[in-house]
């Protein structure tokens, strides 16, 4: 994929109304984009194109699974994803995305390629802390765990004999209270 060209949406030939767009996924979008986080990627978005006289309203939706590396143990997994966007597209003199609600682009555009909210869409869905479904429910094996659980730091009691010196200091307290 040289280009996201397929990405585009020229709006000015569309008339009033609803559309909707449906995009594939898969890693060579990321590659774009230059994020190689993703061993392989199958996510389904569907973009719902709402025209009116002074503006655009669009939703995406993405739903769909990433290849990525568990952070306890290394292991790969298929990461769910599913996730909304709302967009709000106005016209002014001048491009501005500032708000990360509403885009505004200037009154001479004919066209909007999408792909930037896709990848932020998608990108955002992932949880910071990427774990395995088996290292949830228990039933995870592999060689990490095991070690991580042979390092574990075992709960010790740690009652420590009492020093017989505060023993009298505290003697004093209870004889000055008397």
């Amino acid at each position: 994929m040289k280009d996201l060209k397929q990405f585009n949406i020229p709006f000015v030939g569309l008339s009033e109304g609803n559309h909707d767009f449906n995009y594939k996924i898969e890693n060579e979008f990321f590659e774009y984009f230059n994020f190689d986080e993703f061993e392989s990627a199958n996510i389904n978005v569907s973009l719902s194109f709402f025209k009116k006289t002074t503006l655009l309203e669009l939703v995406f939706k993405a739903k769909g699974t990433v290849e990525v590396p568990c952070d306890v143990t290394t292991e790969m997994y298929h990461q769910k994803i599913k996730a909304t966007l709302p967009l709000v597209v106005k016209f002014g003199p001048e491009f501005n995305d500032d708000n990360e609600e509403i885009l505004i682009l200037s009154y001479d555009a004919y066209q909007l390629n999408v792909a930037q909210y896709i990848y932020e869409m998608i990108i955002l869905a992932v949880p910071n802390k990427k774990v395995h479904p088996k290292v949830l429910d228990g039933t995870m094996e592999s060689e990490t765990l095991k070690k991580l659980k042979e390092l574990e730091i075992k709960e010790e009691n740690t009652a420590e004999e009492a020093d017989p010196r505060w023993d009298k200091l505290k003697n004093l307290l209870t004889e000055k209270k008397r």
